[in-house]
């Protein structure tokens, strides 16, 4: 087990965000100003902002670094038809990426033409999603381009689900904003893993709102994980260290944990060193 940290970026501002609580502007490509955002927050836009910070994406990345922590992601929030506020995500990824080369991922819009910009900027990987799904399911000849244009050891998939009524896990694409008809599963994990170096899943229904991680979700990636040995990297709902002793029980102290909102660097009560250390403990004990 090991701590996986995240920037993530929104109108050119690291953030933290409630999971699933950000909506594209219908039609509209200019960056929204701060300003207006706060506005809309009690209106008809339902974002809602954890932590909105005054430093640059690359202090993070510096903290990440001196920390030796490598393999977190980067991921830029706004949609490429925003085009001033995607340009401005865009600078502050570059900014993370030059401080920290290899050492991170980058996510966000990222397409077969784009990808090699992201990995010349210093990403170590690309991270996918909305680009493989086409009208809600696996869509097999973009995923054989992405492999093509970047290869399998560059290439995470994300995984991001949101719980259904019946109990499965369903992919959401598009900032977890569309269901496609893709259900986490151990089938669809060891096809998967084909084309890719590991994947990253985000719990949609708790990202953001420290209130716990989504058990039966960690369960069922941790079971499979100790057969494939595949790398998997859990996110969502982490709020105390006792979450991360859930996570190590179900996969063995294998998979991979990223903490967002909960951390103190993000206005969170957790601190990174004692996470990482927790972590490495738990990734002993356990196996």
């Amino acid at each position: 087990m090991r701590i996986r940290p995240c920037i993530d970026i929104h109108n050119g501002k690291v953030k933290q965000i409630v999971g699933g609580s950000l909506r594209d502007e219908s039609g509209k490509e200019s960056v929204l100003k701060e300003s207006v955002l706060k506005e809309r927050l009690s209106g008809e836009n339902p974002l809602r902002e954890n932590f909105v910070s005054q430093k640059d994406a690359d202090v993070y990345a510096a903290i990440y670094r001196r920390a030796m922590l490598p393999g977190g992601h980067i991921i830029l929030l706004n949609s490429v038809k925003e085009k001033e506020a995607y340009e401005a995500d865009l600078r502050q990824a570059f900014l993370a990426l030059k401080e920290y080369p290899d050492g991170m991922q980058a996510g966000g819009g990222i397409t077969p033409e784009t990808a090699d910009r992201f990995l010349e900027a210093g990403a170590s990987h690309v991270i996918v999603t909305s680009y493989v799904f086409r009208d809600g399911e696996l869509d097999r000849d973009h995923l054989d381009e992405m492999v093509r244009a970047v290869g399998k050891k560059h290439l995470v998939l994300d995984l991001s689900c949101r719980k259904q009524e019946n109990g499965s896990y369903v992919v959401v694409t598009d900032r977890w904003q569309k269901l496609t008809r893709l259900v986490i599963s151990e089938g669809t994990m060891d096809f998967l893993a084909q084309f890719c170096d590991e994947f990253l899943i985000h719990a949609a229904d708790v990202e953001g709102k420290r209130a716990g991680v989504e058990e039966d979700l960690a369960e069922l990636l941790g079971g499979w994980q100790k057969k494939s040995r595949f790398p998997v990297t859990y996110a969502g709902g982490v709020h105390a260290l006792e979450d991360l002793s859930k996570i190590a029980a179900s996969s063995g102290g294998r998979m991979d944990v990223t903490v967002g909102s909960a951390l103190d660097l993000f206005g969170g009560n957790l601190k990174l060193q004692e996470l990482k250390e927790m972590a490495e403990k738990l990734s002993a004990e356990v196996r």
